[in-house]
C-alpha cells in the first residue's frame, strides 16, 4: 500500500460516493474504489436481510422449538436453496401429518462446522498461537448459495469454535498478535476488510453477518490504523481518512439536532450541551444468534420487550455481553439499561478517533480541519474528567446520563490510564503542542 491515490482514482472515488445513496435505494451498494481496495474482487455489498426476516415464521419456530441447542447455529446455516423456495416448501408441508421440522431443516440447510484445533501435549503456547493463525484464517470473497455471512475481499482471522466470522474489536488484539508473529500481511488485510465494510455499510458491523449489521462494536478502527502505520508510515492516515471520517459520522449521527438531555442512536446531549456517546442497536427485536434466550429473558416482565431487546443488543455492541456493568440491580439481566449509560471506555475511544482524524488532516495539509478535531478531542476529554472521575474511588467510571450520576467502578475505568501514553503522543502530533491528553488526575 503506497497510501496515495491517482487523480483518476480520486475522481472515481468522489463520483462513486455521490452515487451511493441511489444505489442503496436500488437494493445494493457499489463499494468505494480507493487505494486500499485495489485488487478486491467484490464489487457489490451484500444487501440481504438477516435470517429472522428472510425466514419469518420458519425461523421463529425453529428457534423456539429448540431444534438446535445453540440459537446461533440456525442463524449461521447455509441455505441450500433460495429462501423463497424453502418457504414455499415449508408452507406446503407444515400442515402434513407427522411433519418433522428438524428433518425439514436438515433437508434444506447445511450445517456449519466449528473450527476447533487443540494444542498438542506439551506444545509451547507461543508456538501453538503462531500455528493457529493459518487454522483460523478465513476467506469469504466468493459465496456459494445463501448465508448470513457478509463476504469480504481479503483473508481474515476468526476466533474459532462457534465464532466463524470476523469480529470488530476482538480483531485489534488479534492484529497485535499477528504483528508480533511477523504476519503483517494478514493484519493489513484485516484492516482493508474493515475499511471495505465502512465503505459498504457506513460502519464496521459487530461481525460480518447480516444479523450484525444493525450495530457495531467499540470503535477500534483508528487504533488499527495506528498499528498498521507503524510499518506502513504516516501515509496510512491519509489513505484511510475517508473511512476514519465515516466511522466518526456513524457514531455521531444525530448530534447536531439533539436538545439537552436527549439521546439519538449513539449520541447523547446533556443539559449543559455536552455531547458524549453510548452503545445502541438500530433494531428492537430478539437477536438472531440468541433468539430463544432473548425471548425467555423478556417473558413475564413488566417491561416493553422492544426496550429490553434493544438494551440487550446495545450491550452486545459494547463487547461486554454480558456484564453487571449494564444491569440496574447488578445481577438480573432483565434490568439491563445499556442505552442509559455513557461508557467511559467508548468515549475514550472516541477521543482517540478525534485525535487520529486531527493527525490525518494535519498530514494531508488541512490545518483548519485538523484544529477542528483537536478541539473536539479536548472538549470530550474535559467532559470525561468532569463527569466520569470519581474522587472518592480515585477511578474513572461510567455515567448514568438520565439520573446524572456516576456508576460503580469497573475494569473499564482503567481504560483512560492504559491508553494515556499513546494518546499523549497522538495529541502532540495532531498540531496541538500545548495540550496532551493525560487522563491522570493531578
Amino acid at each position: 500500500m503506497n497510501g496515495s491515490m491517482t487523480a483518476s482514482s480520486a475522481k472515481t472515488d468522489i463520483i462513486v460516493r455521490g452515487l451511493l445513496p441511489l444505489l442503496e435505494r436500488a437494493g445494493s451498494r457499489l463499494i468505494t474504489i480507493n487505494a486500499h481496495s485495489a485488487g478486491a474482487q467484490i464489487k457489490t455489498c451484500a444487501s440481504e436481510a438477516p435470517p429472522s426476516e428472510q425466514l419469518g415464521e420458519l425461523f421463529r419456530n425453529v428457534q423456539l422449538k429448540g431444534i438446535f441447542s445453540d440459537s446461533k447455529t440456525f442463524a449461521d446455516l447455509h441455505f441450500d436453496e433460495s429462501p423463497k423456495t424453502i418457504l414455499a416448501d415449508y408452507e406446503a408441508r407444515k400442515v402434513e401429518s407427522g411433519f418433522d421440522l428438524g428433518a425439514f431443516i436438515h433437508q434444506h440447510f447445511s450445517l456449519p462446522t466449528a473450527t476447533v484445533h487443540p494444542a498438542s501435549p506439551g506444545e509451547p503456547i507461543d508456538t501453538y498461537i503462531a500455528r493457529l493463525w493459518d487454522v483460523l484464517r478465513h476467506q469469504s470473497d466468493e459465496m456459494s448459495g445463501h448465508s448470513s455471512v457478509l463476504p469480504l475481499p481479503y483473508p481474515y482471522v476468526v476466533p474459532g469454535g462457534r465464532f466463524r466470522e470476523l469480529y470488530y474489536w476482538d480483531s485489534y488484539f488479534t492484529m497485535l498478535g499477528l504483528e508480533a508473529d511477523g504476519r503483517h500481511d494478514l493484519a493489513l488485510n484485516m484492516l482493508k476488510d474493515f475499511a471495505f465494510e465502512i465503505d459498504c455499510y457506513g460502519h464496521v458491523p459487530n461481525g460480518n453477518r447480516t444479523y450484525y449489521l444493525s450495530r457495531s462494536q467499540p470503535p477500534f478502527f483508528s487504533l488499527m490504523v495506528d498499528l498498521i502505520a507503524e510499518r506502513e508510515g504516516d501515509a496510512s492516515y491519509v489513505a484511510y481518512l475517508p473511512e476514519l471520517e465515516a466511522e466518526y459520522e456513524y457514531w455521531m449521527d444525530g448530534s447536531a439536532v439533539l436538545r439537552g438531555d436527549q439521546g439519538y442512536r449513539r449520541v447523547v446531549r446533556l443539559s449543559d450541551g455536552t455531547i458524549l456517546n453510548r452503545y445502541w442497536d438500530d433494531r428492537a427485536e430478539p437477536r438472531d444468534e440468541s433468539y430463544r434466550e432473548d425471548i425467555a429473558t423478556a417473558l413475564g416482565r413488566r417491561r416493553d420487550p422492544g426496550d429490553l431487546y434493544r438494551n440487550l443488543r446495545a450491550a452486545a455492541e459494547s463487547g461486554w455481553d454480558f456484564s453487571s456493568r449494564w444491569l440496574a440491580d447488578g445481577h438480573s439481566l432483565n434490568t439491563i439499561r445499556t442505552t442509559s449509560v455513557l461508557p467511559v471506555d467508548l468515549n475514550c475511544l472516541m477521543v482517540h478517533l478525534e485525535q487520529t482524524l486531527a493527525k490525518a488532516y494535519r498530514i494531508r495539509g488541512d490545518g483548519d480541519r485538523s484544529s477542528y478535531f483537536v478541539a473536539l478531542a479536548v472538549r470530550r476529554e474535559a467532559a470525561i474528567r468532569r463527569l466520569m472521575w470519581n474522587e472518592r474511588s480515585h477511578a474513572f467510571t461510567d455515567y448514568a446520563w438520565k439520573r446524572h450520576e456516576a456508576l460503580p467502578v469497573t475494569a473499564a475505568g482503567l481504560f483512560p490510564r492504559v491508553k494515556q501514553t499513546s494518546w499523549m503522543r497522538l495529541a502532540m502530533s495532531a498540531n496541538d503542542p500545548k495540550r496532551t491528553s493525560s487522563f491522570t488526575r493531578q
